[in-house]
């Protein structure tokens, strides 16, 4: 199992690969997460905007902010981490076995994205008002 995922923002958008090959190959689903950043980051130039200033917002996985809370810090997924590369128009470059911290530069919330689930598993989910 590769403990780094990479991939080129220049490489072309995988077709044709079935479910399994998607979410469950050794890259964990992170290529297809950071894939689909890509596409967002068409259809939703705004959001890409926000993430390239440096914002975490909230999207499909655990790791987003719409606001700070008491606790100004939390974890979030790696396949967070990915899809917002994509939207951010990076190279997919993601470390299966560290932990990355970010800190959003609209709410100052640091989260720190982990390949241990536990540990943001049980964190209170966070809803977009």
């Amino acid at each position: 199992m590769p403990h780094h995922v990479q991939r080129s923002i220049d490489s072309p958008l995988r077709t044709g690969l079935t479910r399994t090959q998607l979410w469950e190959a050794a890259d964990q689903g992170l290529i297809k997460c950071w894939e689909i950043g890509r596409q967002r980051a068409e259809r939703f130039p705004d959001l890409a905007q926000r993430c390239l200033a440096g914002e975490l917002p909230v999207l499909g996985w655990k790791g987003g902010v719409s606001r700070s809370l008491k606790k100004n810090e939390k974890y979030g997924s790696l396949k967070y981490l990915a899809q917002w590369q994509g939207l951010r128009g990076e190279d997919l470059d993601i470390d299966l076995a560290e932990e990355r911290s970010l800190t959003c530069s609209r709410t100052k919330m640091k989260v720190t994205f982990t390949p241990d689930r536990t540990k943001y598993f049980n964190q209170v989910a966070e809803v977009e008002a």
